[in-house]
């Protein structure tokens, strides 16, 4: 097996900087990439596929994983709970697939520091705080307060956009895009 499958790539991003968007075509153009599913407590949204978009779990049983040590990394975000199954992430690598994984800056640097070089992220900025709120209003799927905890999060966010492997700035999506293939494609290839 080509070590060069056998990696990590995480894509972090601010809320509605795009990123759930670039991962759509992602897999379309690296269909042997697997996506790694988080588990979660937030409520689904329009779109959302039990077991594709999220495992969607009551805080209870959240808080029943953390008992158990089933997360590699877990945050509380938003007012929601996320986390990365450990053995999932195991049982991918083990046989030798590059995992995708869309995580928060914590995740990331919690990954970044259990795999090192095995794991790449790449930060998704969005041009700036101003396009940022206007996305995720248009978005329409959060209350004022929601988007100004996101604002306030993604400000947090962007001061640790440079402390990543690759950033793209997502100002158009069709030139972020290509920017974020040539990057996969680059890590896909690195021995």
């Amino acid at each position: 097996m080509n070590k060069a499958e056998n990696k990590l790539i995480i894509i972090v991003a601010p809320s509605g900087a795009g990123k759930s968007t670039l991962i759509k075509k992602i897999h379309k153009d690296f269909e042997a990439i697997k996506e790694s599913v988080s588990f979660t407590t937030r409520k689904m949204r329009p779109g959302d596929i039990e077991g594709v978009s999220y495992f969607f779990i009551s805080k209870e049983e959240f808080q029943e994983k953390i008992k158990n040590d089933d997360f590699l990394e877990w945050a509380q975000v938003h007012s929601n709970y996320y986390g990365t199954s450990k053995s999932f992430i195991k049982k991918q690598l083990d046989i030798g697939h590059t995992i995708l994984l869309d995580i928060d800056t914590q995740g990331a640097d919690a990954l970044k520091n259990i795999y090192h070089d095995r794991a790449k992220a790449i930060f998704i900025c969005p041009p700036s705080i101003e396009e940022l709120e206007k996305r995720l209003v248009f978005r329409g799927s959060d209350s004022i307060e929601i988007i100004k905890e996101r604002i306030n999060n993604a400000k947090k966010e962007l001061l640790k956009k440079d402390c990543y492997d690759y950033l793209v700035v997502n100002d158009n999506l069709e030139t972020a895009y290509d920017k974020l293939k040539i990057i996969i494609t680059e890590i896909l290839h690195k021995k």
